[in-house]
């Protein structure tokens, strides 16, 4: 009986470690290139597969206005943190910085923004 016990626990605890939370932005490089600006964002995600990976990352400002979006088109399982970019994002002119939010298939918008000043 003691031994179903702790089976069962075990099993419980390994399910739930497993399971992915939502997905963060690690870091952000940004440079500014004319009047646009390119992003490279880390995202880390405990991706499982096409049924739960973080899938976009957008750069929005204060208000919520979204200046681009960049679309991840398939699982990085191994590959984490993995590092994408976006280029020739136009950002009007006075804006300081910008927050970073990432998504994943499951949980959506992910818990943390992350904020950037913009050179």
């Amino acid at each position: 009986m003691k031994t179903i016990f702790i089976t069962t626990l075990l099993m419980i605890f390994s399910t739930s470690y497993a399971v992915a939370n939502s997905s963060e932005v690690t870091h952000v490089d940004v440079r500014k290139t004319g009047g646009n600006y390119n992003f490279s964002v880390t995202i880390k995600h405990a991706d499982t597969g096409w049924d739960h990976y973080a899938n976009k990352w957008e750069v929005v400002g204060d208000k919520g206005e979204v200046y681009g979006t960049r679309i991840l088109h398939h699982p990085h399982v191994n590959e984490q943190p993995f590092t994408r970019s976006l280029s020739n994002v136009k950002i009007p002119a006075g804006i300081k910085s910008v927050i970073i939010r990432s998504y994943d298939s499951v949980h959506g918008l992910g818990e943390k923004e992350f904020r950037v000043e913009l050179p």
